[in-house]
Protein backbone atom coordinates (compact mmCIF):
# COMPACT_ATOMS: atom_id res chain seq x y z
CA UNK A 1 0.00 0.00 0.00
CA UNK A 2 1.32 3.62 -1.12
CA UNK A 3 0.63 5.34 2.29
CA UNK A 4 2.37 8.46 0.92
CA UNK A 5 0.18 9.17 -1.76
CA UNK A 6 -3.03 9.10 0.20
CA UNK A 7 -4.50 12.49 0.95
CA UNK A 8 -7.23 14.07 2.65
CA UNK A 9 -7.88 17.69 4.47
CA UNK A 10 -11.31 18.28 5.86
CA UNK A 11 -11.64 21.29 3.99
CA UNK A 12 -12.76 22.73 0.69
CA UNK A 13 -12.72 20.33 -2.30
CA UNK A 14 -12.44 17.08 0.16
CA UNK A 15 -14.61 17.67 2.79
CA UNK A 16 -17.50 20.30 1.76
CA UNK A 17 -21.39 20.62 2.15
CA UNK A 18 -23.23 19.76 -0.37
CA UNK A 19 -26.55 20.59 0.90
CA UNK A 20 -28.16 21.64 4.62
CA UNK A 21 -28.17 18.90 5.78
CA UNK A 22 -25.48 16.64 3.78
CA UNK A 23 -21.62 16.31 3.39
CA UNK A 24 -19.54 15.16 0.64
CA UNK A 25 -16.38 13.58 1.81
CA UNK A 26 -13.65 12.81 -0.72
CA UNK A 27 -10.24 11.01 -0.21
CA UNK A 28 -7.45 10.92 -2.80
CA UNK A 29 -5.08 7.67 -2.59
CA UNK A 30 -2.40 5.75 -5.79
CA UNK A 31 -3.94 4.89 -9.00
CA UNK A 32 -4.81 1.39 -9.28
CA UNK A 33 -3.74 0.45 -5.41
CA UNK A 34 -6.85 0.68 -3.11
CA UNK A 35 -9.19 -1.49 -3.82
CA UNK A 36 -11.79 -0.67 -1.40
CA UNK A 37 -12.14 2.84 1.04
CA UNK A 38 -14.71 2.40 3.87
CA UNK A 39 -16.11 6.37 5.63
CA UNK A 40 -16.03 5.64 9.57
CA UNK A 41 -17.66 8.34 11.07
CA UNK A 42 -20.06 9.64 14.38
CA UNK A 43 -20.88 12.53 16.02
CA UNK A 44 -18.26 13.19 18.72
CA UNK A 45 -20.63 12.98 21.41
CA UNK A 46 -22.28 10.36 20.62
CA UNK A 47 -20.89 7.33 22.89
CA UNK A 48 -22.90 4.41 24.82
CA UNK A 49 -21.00 2.68 27.34
CA UNK A 50 -18.10 4.38 26.73
CA UNK A 51 -17.95 3.60 23.26
CA UNK A 52 -18.02 6.18 20.50
CA UNK A 53 -20.78 5.03 17.87
CA UNK A 54 -19.99 4.86 14.18
CA UNK A 55 -21.05 4.44 11.48
CA UNK A 56 -19.21 2.84 7.97
CA UNK A 57 -20.37 4.54 4.96
CA UNK A 58 -19.01 2.53 1.58
CA UNK A 59 -17.18 4.47 -1.22
CA UNK A 60 -17.56 4.91 -4.39
CA UNK A 61 -14.85 5.46 -6.26
CA UNK A 62 -15.33 8.49 -9.02
CA UNK A 63 -12.61 9.07 -11.38
CA UNK A 64 -9.23 8.40 -11.72
CA UNK A 65 -6.12 10.66 -13.56
CA UNK A 66 -2.60 9.84 -14.33
CA UNK A 67 -1.62 9.60 -11.21
CA UNK A 68 -4.44 9.29 -8.40
CA UNK A 69 -7.62 7.54 -7.81
CA UNK A 70 -10.87 9.75 -6.48
CA UNK A 71 -13.22 8.08 -3.78
CA UNK A 72 -16.36 9.89 -2.84
CA UNK A 73 -18.77 9.48 0.37
CA UNK A 74 -22.36 11.39 1.05
CA UNK A 75 -22.91 11.42 4.54
CA UNK A 76 -26.09 12.83 6.51
CA UNK A 77 -25.11 13.63 10.29
CA UNK A 78 -28.00 14.10 12.56
CA UNK A 79 -26.39 16.70 14.38
CA UNK A 80 -24.74 18.24 11.70
CA UNK A 81 -21.10 17.61 13.60
CA UNK A 82 -18.44 15.01 11.85
CA UNK A 83 -15.55 13.53 13.12
CA UNK A 84 -14.34 10.73 10.27
CA UNK A 85 -11.19 8.63 9.46
CA UNK A 86 -11.02 6.36 6.73
CA UNK A 87 -10.37 2.41 6.74
CA UNK A 88 -8.58 1.55 3.14
CA UNK A 89 -7.72 -2.22 1.30
CA UNK A 90 -5.79 -3.09 -1.32
CA UNK A 91 -6.46 -6.85 -0.84
CA UNK A 92 -3.91 -7.56 1.39
CA UNK A 93 -3.57 -4.77 3.81
CA UNK A 94 -6.02 -2.86 5.39
CA UNK A 95 -5.49 0.33 7.69
CA UNK A 96 -7.15 3.19 8.96
CA UNK A 97 -5.97 6.84 8.23
CA UNK A 98 -6.50 9.94 10.64
CA UNK A 99 -6.25 13.05 10.97
CA UNK A 100 -2.63 11.87 13.18
CA UNK A 101 -1.83 8.94 10.34
CA UNK A 102 -2.14 5.60 10.24
CA UNK A 103 -3.27 2.58 12.11
CA UNK A 104 -3.37 -0.89 11.87
CA UNK A 105 -7.13 -0.52 13.83
CA UNK A 106 -9.41 2.05 14.39
CA UNK A 107 -8.13 4.00 17.36
CA UNK A 108 -11.65 4.25 19.37
CA UNK A 109 -10.57 5.55 22.97
CA UNK A 110 -10.04 9.55 21.61
CA UNK A 111 -12.22 11.22 18.71
CA UNK A 112 -9.03 13.62 18.58
CA UNK A 113 -7.29 10.79 16.25
CA UNK A 114 -10.16 11.90 13.64
CA UNK A 115 -11.01 14.21 11.19
CA UNK A 116 -13.28 16.98 11.68
CA UNK A 117 -16.05 18.81 10.40
CA UNK A 118 -17.14 21.01 13.44
CA UNK A 119 -20.71 21.80 12.22
CA UNK A 120 -22.49 21.76 9.27
CA UNK A 121 -23.89 25.08 8.55
CA UNK A 122 -26.16 25.92 6.42
CA UNK A 123 -25.14 29.55 5.28
CA UNK A 124 -21.03 27.70 4.17
CA UNK A 125 -23.01 25.68 1.58
CA UNK A 126 -21.64 26.71 -2.13
CA UNK A 127 -24.79 27.92 -3.60
CA UNK A 128 -24.33 29.77 -6.87
CA UNK A 129 -27.47 31.38 -8.65
CA UNK A 130 -30.29 28.17 -9.39
CA UNK A 131 -30.76 29.50 -12.67
CA UNK A 132 -26.85 29.54 -13.89
CA UNK A 133 -27.16 25.65 -14.97
CA UNK A 134 -29.67 26.48 -16.81
CA UNK A 135 -28.31 29.17 -19.00
CA UNK A 136 -26.02 28.82 -22.21
CA UNK A 137 -24.52 31.66 -22.50
CA UNK A 138 -23.21 34.01 -25.83
CA UNK A 139 -19.78 36.43 -25.26
CA UNK A 140 -20.14 39.80 -27.10
CA UNK A 141 -17.31 41.89 -28.17
CA UNK A 142 -19.32 44.92 -28.41
CA UNK A 143 -17.63 46.91 -31.00
CA UNK A 144 -17.78 43.60 -33.22
CA UNK A 145 -20.68 42.52 -33.01
CA UNK A 146 -23.61 44.94 -34.86
CA UNK A 147 -23.49 48.26 -35.50
CA UNK A 148 -27.38 49.57 -34.89
CA UNK A 149 -26.56 53.48 -34.72
CA UNK A 150 -24.34 54.73 -37.07
CA UNK A 151 -24.98 58.33 -35.32
CA UNK A 152 -23.10 57.16 -32.22
CA UNK A 153 -19.84 56.05 -34.47
CA UNK A 154 -16.79 57.65 -33.40
CA UNK A 155 -14.26 58.96 -35.88
CA UNK A 156 -12.80 57.31 -38.37
CA UNK A 157 -15.02 54.60 -38.44
CA UNK A 158 -14.81 51.70 -41.01
CA UNK A 159 -17.41 49.97 -43.23
CA UNK A 160 -18.55 47.12 -41.36
CA UNK A 161 -16.27 43.99 -41.70
CA UNK A 162 -14.24 46.30 -44.38
CA UNK A 163 -11.19 44.90 -43.36
CA UNK A 164 -9.39 43.04 -40.69
CA UNK A 165 -9.24 43.76 -37.04
CA UNK A 166 -6.22 45.55 -35.72
CA UNK A 167 -5.97 46.86 -32.09
CA UNK A 168 -6.60 50.17 -33.21
CA UNK A 169 -9.75 50.15 -35.62
CA UNK A 170 -13.13 51.14 -35.32
CA UNK A 171 -16.22 49.87 -36.87
CA UNK A 172 -19.39 50.97 -35.15
CA UNK A 173 -20.76 47.67 -32.95
CA UNK A 174 -22.56 49.04 -30.41
CA UNK A 175 -25.82 48.44 -27.47
CA UNK A 176 -28.27 49.37 -30.34
CA UNK A 177 -26.88 46.32 -32.81
CA UNK A 178 -27.78 43.79 -30.16
CA UNK A 179 -31.10 45.21 -29.51
CA UNK A 180 -31.61 44.58 -33.06
CA UNK A 181 -30.20 41.04 -33.48
CA UNK A 182 -31.81 39.57 -30.10
CA UNK A 183 -34.65 37.38 -32.60
CA UNK A 184 -30.73 36.20 -33.64
CA UNK A 185 -29.99 34.80 -30.38
CA UNK A 186 -33.35 33.43 -29.42
CA UNK A 187 -33.36 31.55 -32.78
CA UNK A 188 -30.09 30.42 -31.70
CA UNK A 189 -31.14 29.61 -28.23
CA UNK A 190 -29.26 31.23 -25.92
CA UNK A 191 -30.44 32.71 -22.80
CA UNK A 192 -27.54 34.57 -21.29
CA UNK A 193 -24.84 37.25 -22.89
CA UNK A 194 -21.86 38.46 -21.49
CA UNK A 195 -20.48 41.72 -22.76
CA UNK A 196 -16.97 42.52 -22.79
CA UNK A 197 -16.74 46.28 -21.06
CA UNK A 198 -19.31 48.93 -22.29
CA UNK A 199 -17.36 51.62 -20.04
CA UNK A 200 -16.49 55.00 -21.25
CA UNK A 201 -12.36 54.01 -22.87
CA UNK A 202 -9.91 55.09 -25.28
CA UNK A 203 -9.49 51.38 -27.08
CA UNK A 204 -11.84 49.42 -28.89
CA UNK A 205 -11.55 46.56 -26.32
CA UNK A 206 -12.50 48.70 -23.43
CA UNK A 207 -10.40 46.99 -20.74
CA UNK A 208 -8.51 50.55 -20.04
CA UNK A 209 -11.62 52.42 -18.47
CA UNK A 210 -11.98 55.93 -17.91
CA UNK A 211 -15.24 56.45 -16.60
CA UNK A 212 -16.47 53.09 -14.61
CA UNK A 213 -19.97 55.28 -14.44
CA UNK A 214 -20.58 56.13 -17.81
CA UNK A 215 -21.67 53.93 -20.86
CA UNK A 216 -19.34 54.89 -23.71
CA UNK A 217 -20.65 56.73 -26.14
CA UNK A 218 -19.73 54.81 -29.27
CA UNK A 219 -22.04 52.17 -27.44
CA UNK A 220 -25.13 54.35 -27.13
CA UNK A 221 -25.90 56.04 -23.26
CA UNK A 222 -27.65 54.70 -19.93
CA UNK A 223 -31.67 54.98 -21.79
CA UNK A 224 -29.93 52.47 -24.45
CA UNK A 225 -28.74 49.88 -21.85
CA UNK A 226 -31.86 50.07 -19.59
CA UNK A 227 -34.04 49.06 -23.32
CA UNK A 228 -31.11 46.65 -23.39
CA UNK A 229 -31.60 44.81 -20.58
CA UNK A 230 -35.62 45.14 -20.55
CA UNK A 231 -35.81 43.43 -23.92
CA UNK A 232 -33.32 40.79 -22.89
CA UNK A 233 -35.27 39.61 -19.93
CA UNK A 234 -38.39 40.11 -21.86
CA UNK A 235 -36.79 37.25 -23.58
CA UNK A 236 -35.52 35.30 -21.15
CA UNK A 237 -32.28 36.33 -21.80
CA UNK A 238 -29.74 37.47 -18.71
CA UNK A 239 -27.31 40.20 -19.01
CA UNK A 240 -23.44 39.96 -17.39
CA UNK A 241 -21.57 43.40 -17.78
CA UNK A 242 -17.29 43.32 -17.24
CA UNK A 243 -15.13 45.53 -15.65
CA UNK A 244 -11.59 45.48 -14.32
CA UNK A 245 -11.33 46.81 -10.93
CA UNK A 246 -7.71 45.84 -11.39
CA UNK A 247 -6.25 48.71 -12.87
CA UNK A 248 -8.21 51.58 -14.91
CA UNK A 249 -7.01 53.12 -17.76
CA UNK A 250 -4.47 55.53 -18.77
CA UNK A 251 -7.11 58.37 -19.37
CA UNK A 252 -8.27 57.83 -16.28
CA UNK A 253 -8.74 61.17 -14.36
CA UNK A 254 -7.36 60.27 -11.01
CA UNK A 255 -4.61 58.80 -12.94
CA UNK A 256 -4.15 61.83 -15.01
CA UNK A 257 -4.12 63.83 -11.84
CA UNK A 258 -1.28 61.79 -10.79
CA UNK A 259 0.72 62.24 -13.52
CA UNK A 260 0.35 65.77 -13.71
CA UNK A 261 0.90 66.48 -9.38
CA UNK A 262 2.69 63.80 -8.16
CA UNK A 263 2.71 63.49 -4.26
CA UNK A 264 0.71 66.78 -4.27
CA UNK A 265 -2.28 64.54 -5.79
CA UNK A 266 -5.61 64.36 -3.91
CA UNK A 267 -5.01 60.20 -5.26
CA UNK A 268 -1.51 59.59 -5.21
CA UNK A 269 -2.59 56.56 -2.70
CA UNK A 270 -4.90 55.19 -5.56
CA UNK A 271 -2.21 53.44 -7.18
CA UNK A 272 0.84 51.85 -6.66
CA UNK A 273 3.62 54.52 -7.14
CA UNK A 274 6.98 53.24 -6.35
CA UNK A 275 8.75 57.22 -6.79
CA UNK A 276 7.35 60.02 -8.37
CA UNK A 277 7.08 61.84 -10.88
CA UNK A 278 5.33 58.75 -12.83
CA UNK A 279 7.62 57.36 -15.52
CA UNK A 280 6.30 55.13 -18.57
CA UNK A 281 9.38 54.83 -20.15
CA UNK A 282 11.47 52.57 -20.84
CA UNK A 283 8.93 50.64 -18.03
CA UNK A 284 6.50 52.43 -15.18
CA UNK A 285 7.70 52.88 -12.51
CA UNK A 286 4.04 51.74 -10.84
CA UNK A 287 2.76 48.44 -10.86
CA UNK A 288 0.72 47.83 -13.86
CA UNK A 289 -1.39 45.11 -15.63
CA UNK A 290 1.71 43.42 -16.15
CA UNK A 291 4.31 46.44 -17.06
CA UNK A 292 1.30 48.16 -19.61
CA UNK A 293 1.84 51.79 -18.74
CA UNK A 294 -1.52 52.10 -20.18
CA UNK A 295 -3.24 50.45 -17.05
CA UNK A 296 -2.18 51.20 -14.28
CA UNK A 297 -3.17 49.24 -11.13
CA UNK A 298 -5.60 50.85 -8.49
CA UNK A 299 -4.77 50.07 -5.08
CA UNK A 300 -8.15 48.29 -3.58
CA UNK A 301 -6.99 48.35 -0.39
CA UNK A 302 -7.34 52.48 -0.07
CA UNK A 303 -10.52 53.31 1.03
CA UNK A 304 -11.61 55.82 -1.34
CA UNK A 305 -11.04 53.22 -4.17
CA UNK A 306 -12.47 50.61 -2.14
CA UNK A 307 -15.65 53.17 -1.61
CA UNK A 308 -15.61 53.95 -5.69
CA UNK A 309 -15.50 50.66 -7.10
CA UNK A 310 -17.88 48.91 -4.98
CA UNK A 311 -20.55 51.42 -5.99
CA UNK A 312 -19.53 51.03 -9.13
CA UNK A 313 -20.87 47.36 -8.85
CA UNK A 314 -23.68 48.23 -6.75
CA UNK A 315 -24.75 50.79 -9.44
CA UNK A 316 -24.84 48.58 -12.28
CA UNK A 317 -27.03 46.50 -10.42
CA UNK A 318 -29.62 48.58 -8.70
CA UNK A 319 -30.28 50.65 -11.60
CA UNK A 320 -30.26 48.29 -14.64
CA UNK A 321 -31.20 45.17 -13.06
CA UNK A 322 -28.28 43.64 -14.48
CA UNK A 323 -27.98 39.94 -13.73
CA UNK A 324 -24.16 39.08 -13.18
CA UNK A 325 -20.44 41.10 -13.10
CA UNK A 326 -17.77 39.46 -14.90
CA UNK A 327 -14.59 40.48 -13.25
CA UNK A 328 -11.48 40.76 -15.15
CA UNK A 329 -7.77 39.86 -13.80
CA UNK A 330 -9.83 38.69 -10.58
CA UNK A 331 -6.84 37.09 -9.08
CA UNK A 332 -4.53 40.08 -8.92
CA UNK A 333 -7.22 41.95 -6.36
CA UNK A 334 -7.28 41.22 -2.33
CA UNK A 335 -9.39 38.55 -1.19
CA UNK A 336 -10.79 40.83 0.90
CA UNK A 337 -12.19 43.57 -1.57
CA UNK A 338 -14.25 40.42 -3.51
CA UNK A 339 -15.50 39.35 0.10
CA UNK A 340 -16.59 42.71 0.51
CA UNK A 341 -17.85 43.06 -2.84
CA UNK A 342 -19.94 40.05 -2.52
CA UNK A 343 -21.82 41.04 0.07
CA UNK A 344 -22.70 44.53 -1.24
CA UNK A 345 -23.81 43.62 -4.85
CA UNK A 346 -25.91 40.10 -3.49
CA UNK A 347 -27.48 42.76 -1.10
CA UNK A 348 -29.27 44.31 -3.73
CA UNK A 349 -29.55 41.21 -5.74
CA UNK A 350 -29.03 37.76 -4.28
CA UNK A 351 -29.22 36.05 -7.35
CA UNK A 352 -26.60 37.96 -8.93
CA UNK A 353 -23.85 35.40 -10.18
CA UNK A 354 -20.31 36.85 -10.04
CA UNK A 355 -17.73 35.75 -12.37
CA UNK A 356 -13.99 35.72 -11.83
CA UNK A 357 -11.46 35.55 -14.37
CA UNK A 358 -8.94 33.30 -13.26
CA UNK A 359 -7.13 30.94 -15.26
CA UNK A 360 -5.22 28.63 -12.85
CA UNK A 361 -6.87 26.13 -9.78
CA UNK A 362 -9.23 28.66 -8.20
CA UNK A 363 -10.14 26.92 -5.26
CA UNK A 364 -9.47 29.99 -2.91
CA UNK A 365 -11.73 32.33 -4.78
CA UNK A 366 -14.60 29.59 -4.64
CA UNK A 367 -15.14 29.10 -1.09
CA UNK A 368 -18.67 30.56 -1.19
CA UNK A 369 -17.50 34.23 0.26
CA UNK A 370 -16.21 35.69 -2.97
CA UNK A 371 -17.15 34.46 -6.28
CA UNK A 372 -19.81 31.73 -7.72
CA UNK A 373 -17.83 30.67 -10.74
CA UNK A 374 -14.69 31.46 -12.34
CA UNK A 375 -14.08 31.54 -16.56
CA UNK A 376 -12.80 26.97 -16.89
CA UNK A 377 -9.80 27.69 -18.89
CA UNK A 378 -8.37 24.19 -17.53
CA UNK A 379 -11.30 22.75 -18.97
CA UNK A 380 -10.55 24.76 -22.61
CA UNK A 381 -7.02 23.54 -21.96
CA UNK A 382 -7.97 20.02 -21.85
CA UNK A 383 -10.27 20.39 -24.87
CA UNK A 384 -7.36 21.72 -27.22
CA UNK A 385 -4.59 19.48 -26.45
CA UNK A 386 -6.93 16.78 -27.97
CA UNK A 387 -8.66 18.30 -30.52
CA UNK A 388 -6.18 21.07 -31.71
CA UNK A 389 -2.86 19.97 -30.70
CA UNK A 390 -3.43 16.47 -30.88
CA UNK A 391 -0.92 15.98 -27.52
CA UNK A 392 -2.94 14.08 -25.42
CA UNK A 393 -5.31 10.76 -26.71
CA UNK A 394 -8.76 10.17 -25.27
CA UNK A 395 -7.84 8.35 -22.03
CA UNK A 396 -5.35 11.02 -20.85
CA UNK A 397 -8.59 13.78 -22.05
CA UNK A 398 -10.61 11.58 -19.66
CA UNK A 399 -7.53 11.39 -16.76
CA UNK A 400 -6.96 14.98 -17.20
CA UNK A 401 -10.69 16.26 -17.08
CA UNK A 402 -11.15 13.95 -13.96
CA UNK A 403 -8.31 16.20 -12.25
CA UNK A 404 -9.83 19.56 -13.38
CA UNK A 405 -13.49 18.09 -12.03
CA UNK A 406 -12.05 17.13 -8.81
CA UNK A 407 -10.02 20.58 -8.03
CA UNK A 408 -13.47 21.55 -6.82
CA UNK A 409 -16.70 20.69 -5.10
CA UNK A 410 -19.49 19.48 -7.26
CA UNK A 411 -21.37 22.51 -6.42
CA UNK A 412 -19.15 24.26 -7.70
CA UNK A 413 -18.57 22.68 -10.82
CA UNK A 414 -22.21 22.70 -11.32
CA UNK A 415 -22.24 26.64 -11.66
CA UNK A 416 -18.79 26.30 -14.04
CA UNK A 417 -18.60 29.01 -16.33
CA UNK A 418 -17.03 26.60 -19.96
CA UNK A 419 -15.52 27.75 -22.58
CA UNK A 420 -13.94 27.36 -25.43
CA UNK A 421 -13.10 30.23 -26.73
CA UNK A 422 -12.64 34.04 -26.01
CA UNK A 423 -11.60 37.40 -27.29
CA UNK A 424 -8.12 36.58 -25.46
CA UNK A 425 -7.91 32.97 -27.44
CA UNK A 426 -7.68 32.05 -31.11
CA UNK A 427 -11.03 30.81 -32.50
CA UNK A 428 -11.90 27.50 -32.09
CA UNK A 429 -12.32 26.79 -36.16
CA UNK A 430 -8.85 27.94 -36.45
CA UNK A 431 -7.54 26.04 -33.59
CA UNK A 432 -8.36 23.03 -35.19
CA UNK A 433 -7.09 23.67 -38.44
CA UNK A 434 -10.67 24.53 -39.78
CA UNK A 435 -11.73 21.14 -39.08
CA UNK A 436 -15.45 21.05 -39.07
CA UNK A 437 -16.29 17.93 -37.30
CA UNK A 438 -14.09 18.31 -34.80
CA UNK A 439 -15.64 21.92 -33.85
CA UNK A 440 -18.83 19.47 -34.43
CA UNK A 441 -17.57 16.83 -31.16
CA UNK A 442 -16.41 20.55 -28.95
CA UNK A 443 -19.77 21.49 -29.10
CA UNK A 444 -21.02 18.60 -28.12
CA UNK A 445 -18.94 18.07 -24.82
CA UNK A 446 -19.51 22.07 -24.87
CA UNK A 447 -23.25 21.47 -23.81
CA UNK A 448 -23.75 18.41 -22.58
CA UNK A 449 -20.98 19.00 -19.53
CA UNK A 450 -21.06 20.02 -16.04
CA UNK A 451 -21.74 23.61 -15.49
CA UNK A 452 -22.78 26.85 -17.87
CA UNK A 453 -21.60 26.56 -21.25
CA UNK A 454 -20.78 30.09 -23.36
CA UNK A 455 -20.15 30.29 -26.76
CA UNK A 456 -17.89 32.90 -28.33
CA UNK A 457 -19.80 35.51 -30.89
CA UNK A 458 -19.53 34.02 -34.47
CA UNK A 459 -18.14 30.72 -33.24
CA UNK A 460 -21.34 28.94 -34.06
CA UNK A 461 -21.04 29.85 -37.31
CA UNK A 462 -17.81 29.50 -38.32
CA UNK A 463 -15.92 32.28 -37.63
CA UNK A 464 -11.99 31.87 -37.90
CA UNK A 465 -8.85 33.88 -36.52
CA UNK A 466 -6.08 33.61 -34.89
CA UNK A 467 -4.81 35.35 -31.26
CA UNK A 468 -6.02 38.55 -30.15
CA UNK A 469 -6.56 40.44 -32.45
CA UNK A 470 -7.49 38.03 -35.35
CA UNK A 471 -10.24 36.75 -32.66
CA UNK A 472 -11.84 40.20 -33.15
CA UNK A 473 -13.32 40.10 -36.19
CA UNK A 474 -16.75 41.85 -37.14
CA UNK A 475 -20.02 39.23 -36.87
CA UNK A 476 -20.43 37.95 -40.39
CA UNK A 477 -24.03 38.93 -40.96
CA UNK A 478 -24.46 37.68 -44.68
CA UNK A 479 -25.91 34.00 -45.24
CA UNK A 480 -23.47 33.38 -47.80
CA UNK A 481 -20.43 34.06 -45.18
CA UNK A 482 -21.97 31.65 -42.42
CA UNK A 483 -21.37 28.25 -42.12
CA UNK A 484 -25.59 27.49 -41.08
CA UNK A 485 -25.12 23.28 -41.34
CA UNK A 486 -22.82 24.46 -37.86
CA UNK A 487 -25.19 27.07 -36.87
CA UNK A 488 -27.94 24.38 -36.91
CA UNK A 489 -26.02 21.88 -35.00
CA UNK A 490 -25.12 24.20 -32.33
CA UNK A 491 -28.66 25.17 -32.29
CA UNK A 492 -29.58 21.95 -32.28
CA UNK A 493 -27.36 20.91 -29.37
CA UNK A 494 -29.05 23.90 -26.91
CA UNK A 495 -32.31 22.78 -27.33
CA UNK A 496 -31.47 18.86 -26.48
CA UNK A 497 -29.89 20.59 -23.33
CA UNK A 498 -32.78 22.59 -22.33
CA UNK A 499 -35.26 19.95 -23.45
CA UNK A 500 -33.18 17.10 -21.37
CA UNK A 501 -32.29 17.73 -17.73
CA UNK A 502 -30.03 15.47 -17.05
CA UNK A 503 -27.69 17.06 -19.29
CA UNK A 504 -28.26 20.75 -17.84
CA UNK A 505 -28.48 19.80 -13.99
CA UNK A 506 -27.39 16.07 -13.91
CA UNK A 507 -25.67 15.48 -10.39
CA UNK A 508 -23.22 13.67 -11.37
CA UNK A 509 -20.28 13.11 -13.81
CA UNK A 510 -18.50 10.26 -14.31
CA UNK A 511 -15.86 9.21 -17.32
CA UNK A 512 -16.52 5.90 -18.32
CA UNK A 513 -14.11 3.05 -19.45
CA UNK A 514 -15.56 0.79 -21.37
CA UNK A 515 -14.91 -1.25 -24.25
CA UNK A 516 -13.40 0.60 -26.70
CA UNK A 517 -11.95 -0.07 -30.46
CA UNK A 518 -8.42 0.97 -29.37
CA UNK A 519 -7.99 4.34 -27.95
CA UNK A 520 -10.23 5.23 -30.31
CA UNK A 521 -13.17 7.15 -28.43
CA UNK A 522 -14.22 8.16 -24.89
CA UNK A 523 -17.36 8.82 -22.62
CA UNK A 524 -18.74 10.38 -19.82
CA UNK A 525 -22.14 10.05 -17.73
CA UNK A 526 -24.94 12.10 -16.42
CA UNK A 527 -27.08 11.14 -13.83
CA UNK A 528 -29.51 12.04 -11.78
CA UNK A 529 -32.16 10.22 -9.93
CA UNK A 530 -34.56 9.47 -13.00
CA UNK A 531 -32.26 8.98 -15.70
CA UNK A 532 -28.68 8.51 -17.36
CA UNK A 533 -27.67 10.17 -20.32
CA UNK A 534 -24.57 8.78 -21.61
CA UNK A 535 -21.81 10.90 -24.50
CA UNK A 536 -19.43 8.75 -26.19
CA UNK A 537 -17.18 10.83 -28.93
CA UNK A 538 -14.68 9.08 -31.50
CA UNK A 539 -11.59 10.69 -31.81
CA UNK A 540 -10.87 8.53 -35.06
CA UNK A 541 -11.56 9.27 -38.70
CA UNK A 542 -13.09 5.20 -38.77
CA UNK A 543 -16.39 3.74 -37.14
CA UNK A 544 -15.91 2.24 -33.91
CA UNK A 545 -18.11 0.77 -31.29
CA UNK A 546 -18.33 1.31 -27.66
CA UNK A 547 -19.50 -0.91 -25.13
CA UNK A 548 -21.43 0.64 -22.43
CA UNK A 549 -20.41 -0.81 -19.16
CA UNK A 550 -24.29 -0.68 -17.79
CA UNK A 551 -26.59 -3.46 -17.29
CA UNK A 552 -29.17 -2.65 -19.93
CA UNK A 553 -30.94 -5.58 -21.07
CA UNK A 554 -34.72 -4.61 -21.19
CA UNK A 555 -34.40 -0.95 -21.01
CA UNK A 556 -35.03 1.38 -23.54
CA UNK A 557 -32.48 3.41 -24.60
CA UNK A 558 -32.98 6.35 -26.46
CA UNK A 559 -30.46 8.26 -29.25
CA UNK A 560 -31.02 11.94 -28.21
CA UNK A 561 -28.94 13.04 -31.00
CA UNK A 562 -30.89 11.35 -33.66
CA UNK A 563 -34.08 10.54 -32.25
CA UNK A 564 -33.85 6.48 -32.51
CA UNK A 565 -35.24 4.34 -29.50
CA UNK A 566 -34.82 0.56 -29.03
CA UNK A 567 -35.10 -1.81 -26.35
CA UNK A 568 -31.44 -3.32 -25.18
CA UNK A 569 -31.91 -7.25 -25.40
CA UNK A 570 -28.27 -8.20 -24.36
CA UNK A 571 -26.90 -7.67 -21.02
CA UNK A 572 -24.34 -5.54 -22.79
CA UNK A 573 -25.46 -2.78 -25.50
CA UNK A 574 -22.52 -1.92 -27.59
CA UNK A 575 -22.73 1.50 -29.54
CA UNK A 576 -21.87 2.44 -33.19
CA UNK A 577 -20.02 5.80 -33.40
CA UNK A 578 -19.25 7.38 -36.34
CA UNK A 579 -15.38 8.54 -37.25
CA UNK A 580 -15.21 12.35 -35.99
CA UNK A 581 -18.65 11.80 -34.35
CA UNK A 582 -20.07 11.70 -31.63
CA UNK A 583 -23.37 9.87 -29.81
CA UNK A 584 -25.92 10.96 -27.00
CA UNK A 585 -27.99 8.12 -25.57
CA UNK A 586 -30.48 8.57 -22.65
CA UNK A 587 -31.74 5.51 -20.69
CA UNK A 588 -33.78 5.44 -17.50
CA UNK A 589 -32.56 4.28 -13.99
CA UNK A 590 -33.96 1.48 -12.23
CA UNK A 591 -35.89 2.11 -8.96
CA UNK A 592 -33.53 2.07 -5.84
Amino acid sequence: MFKEAIYHRPKDNYAYACAEDELHIRIRTKKDDITEVTLMAGDPYEWEHDQWITTMVQMKKTGSDQLFDYWLASIKPPYRRLRYGFILSDGEETVCFTEKGFYPEPPLDDIAYYFCFPYLNGSDVFKAPKWVKNTVWYQIFPERFANGDQSNDPEGTLPWGSEGPTPENFFGGDLEGVIQNIDYLKTLGINGIYFTPIFKAHSNHKYDTIDYMEIDPQFGNEETLKRLVQTCHENGIKVMLDAVFNHSGFYFPQFQDVLANGEKSPYKDWFHAREFPLKTEPSPNYDAFGFVPEMPKLNTENPQVKEYLLEVGRYWVREFDIDGWRLDVANEVSHAFWQEFRREVKAIKPDLYILGEIWHDSMPWLRGDQFDAVMNYPFTTNILNMFSKGTVGPTEFMENMTTVIHMYSENVNQGAFNLIGSHDTPRILTECGGDINKVKQIFAILLTFYGTPCIYYGDEIGMDGGMDPGCRECMRWEADQQNRDLFEHVQKLIQLRKENDVLANGGDLQFLYGACEGDACFAYSRSNREKTAIVIVNNSQDPTQYELPFELKRKTVKNLWTGEEYTAEAEKLVATVEGNGFAILEFENSPI
